[in-house]
């Protein structure tokens, strides 16, 4: 275990329910866990069959039949609440990983994404509570905070939802919670497998979209770990926010092919130059947990004691960008990181 890992969770005997299950994240949180844990039920929430069943013979290679004997597979969408609520009798946690990512085809197909990732969270939240569910975690982006694309803007409604939440819990007593972090090395989606494609075919160029560009980074273990050691110290209503380190999108180009130049192709619909997970309005209800931020809920009309002030607040001009961070991943550090994925 490394960074973030958990210290006192303990997940044996817990059934544990993952939407978008067969995700980059989702298939790295039921490895984890697997490793780690012995639950009565693990289960794996998604829509693709076919990926469910490329994911069940992957398990099957890789661990022992008495392992997997916790496995369960329910196809399922998010936006089909009578579905999901159905699936969630029983659960004591659900990590809500599904959603629509890909920030172009969120701006062409904007009701879709509407649908899965706000609708979506609703929905989430309805089962959730209908079946007096324990935990809720809900995986966010960095692009819900101060969002200019509309994947940012639905996530942010996302956090919203599962945040305010927990002032509908009431006797049901479940609690929500929300895990903020960026870019996640070698996820689908993510530039640095693109840009391995291209050097593996021989390319002599890497596009980049400008040459100002910066992003956090985090590896998938990071992020899994992330959510499990949120899971252990939650208290209903918090968005947490790692401290990651940042990385210049050149230099990220000049670690993985030295020898390439670089081509300058413009920035995307909807791509911010640098991308922040905490603004200066948030920083005033967020608090320092030492290897995390906690952004505090504004309303808060359940049974909750604040982090604050066992733990100190950050600055008052404070905000958490990618330009201004203050740890910053050099090329070495980055290729280490690519073979964590």
């Amino acid at each position: 275990m490394g960074l973030f890992a958990p210290t006192s969770l303990d997940l044996d005997g817990k059934v544990i329910l993952v939407t978008g299950g067969t995700g980059s994240f989702g298939r790295r949180f039921v490895d984890t866990v697997l490793s780690r844990a012995r639950p009565r039920k693990l289960i794996v929430y998604s829509r693709d069959e076919l990926k469910q069943s490329e994911m069940q013979i992957d398990l099957q290679e890789r661990f022992e039949p008495g392992t997997l004997a916790c496995m369960r597979f329910f196809l399922g969408d998010v936006r089909d609440r009578e579905r999901l609520t159905l699936a969630l009798r029983g659960v004591d946690i659900v990590i809500h990983a599904a959603a629509l990512k890909q920030v172009p085809a969120a701006e062409y197909n904007p009701s879709e994404c509407i649908h899965t990732n706000v609708l979506g969270a609703e929905n989430v939240v309805w089962a959730s509570l209908t079946n007096r569910i324990r935990q809720v975690v809900a995986l966010s982006t960095d692009k819900a905070c101060n969002p200019i694309n509309l994947y940012g803007a639905t996530k942010l409604a996302s956090d919203k939802t599962f945040v305010a939440a927990n002032n509908l819990s009431g006797d049901i007593g479940t609690r929500f919670s929300v895990v903020r972090y960026g870019n996640v090395v070698g996820s689908r989606g993510s530039v640095a497998p693109l840009f391995q494609r291209l050097v593996a075919k021989g390319a002599t160029e890497l596009p980049i979209t400008d040459t100002r560009m910066t992003r956090f980074w985090i590896t998938l273990n990071q992020g899994v770990d992330f959510v499990l050691s949120s899971l252990d110290v939650m208290r209903g209503g918090e968005i947490f926010v790692p401290k990651i380190p940042s990385m210049r999108m050149t230099d990220l180009a000049a670690a993985m092919a030295p020898e390439a130049a670089i081509k300058v192709v413009g920035i995307r619909p909807g791509e911010k130059l640098h991308e922040m997970m905490i603004s200066a309005d948030d920083a005033r209800s967020t608090v320092d947990l030492g290897d995390r931020y906690a952004i505090e809920p504004a309303f808060v009309e359940y049974a909750r004691r604040s982090f604050a002030p066992e733990h100190p607040k950050p600055p008052e001009d404070f905000s958490y960008a990618s330009d201004t961070n203050t740890e910053w991943l050099t090329g070495p550090a980055l290729l280490a990181m690519l073979k964590d994925v």
